[in-house]
């Protein structure tokens, strides 16, 4: 599987490199803090795979990291992607080393 740190992350954004960037924590965690990405939960995001870039670089995070590997693991092995990244240690990991004013829980 492969990964993206929240600095690789972080110097993409201020570049304003292309690429999605998908939430699947639950409504209440997003709530206390975000990435600003687009907000899928774990429960649908194998529902509305469609909404998923094919192309490019998409980036699917969690609060840690383990759900976001879950999840791109279900969608490499039941759509083929080959094209998603997880966040390395999630907001968690964001809120340390990019915004330690980031709410965490």
């Amino acid at each position: 599987m492969k990964s993206i740190t929240a600095l690789e992350l972080k110097a993409k954004l201020d570049a304003n490199e292309p690429l999605q960037l998908i939430d699947i924590r639950e409504e209440h965690e997003v709530m206390i803090s975000s990435l600003d990405g687009e907000h899928i939960p774990m429960a649908d995001i194998l529902h509305v795979s469609e909404k998923i870039n094919k192309e490019g670089l998409v980036v699917i995070h969690c609060r840690s990291g383990k759900r976001s590997a879950a999840v791109i693991h279900a969608l490499e092995s039941k759509y083929s992607f080959g094209n998603l990244y997880n966040l390395e240690g999630g907001i968690l990991a964001w809120a340390q080393q990019v915004d330690p004013l980031m709410e965490q829980y």
